[in-house]
């Protein structure tokens, strides 16, 4: 998987640094409109915290803008988040206290509801809805 980051210096080099080497970034841009301008392609973009959107813009490259026909539930994020730092359905399940089984419907149900192809599919397209932060 590759990204962008948006943030200052100090901002991308800190979440360069919490990627630990397991995604690649293509690319780290002061503002949003300067990684758009640069053309580079990548599977998503992470933002630092200070970097805001202006409510009123559509961004029409993004093809995972708009609202999800069913959101995920608070259980569906936290498996997520855990996904996300590549833990395996047994790992996810220890950390939280439910079955291997439990974990495999909820990957499931958040592939479903993503859109997603697989695990790594899906934390692409929460990462870009900005659903969860890596």
């Amino acid at each position: 998987m590759t990204v962008i980051l948006v943030g200052s210096a100090d901002e991308c080099a800190r979440m360069r640094a919490s990627l630990n080497g397991s995604i690649r970034v293509v690319g780290e841009f002061p503002t949003l409109a300067a990684a758009e301008t640069a053309g580079i392609e990548a599977d998503g973009v992470l933002l630092s915290r200070t970097v805001r959107l202006k409510p009123d813009t559509t961004y029409d490259h993004d093809p995972f803008d708009g609202v999800l026909p069913e959101p995920l539930t608070p259980r569906e994020i936290e498996v997520l988040e855990l996904l996300a730092e590549g833990l395996a359905n047994k790992a996810i399940a220890g950390r939280l206290g439910i079955s291997d089984q439990t974990v495999k419907f909820h990957v499931a149900s958040i592939s479903g509801k993503l859109g997603a192809t697989n695990r790594t599919d899906a934390v692409r397209r929460a990462v870009r809805r900005g659903l969860i932060t890596l």
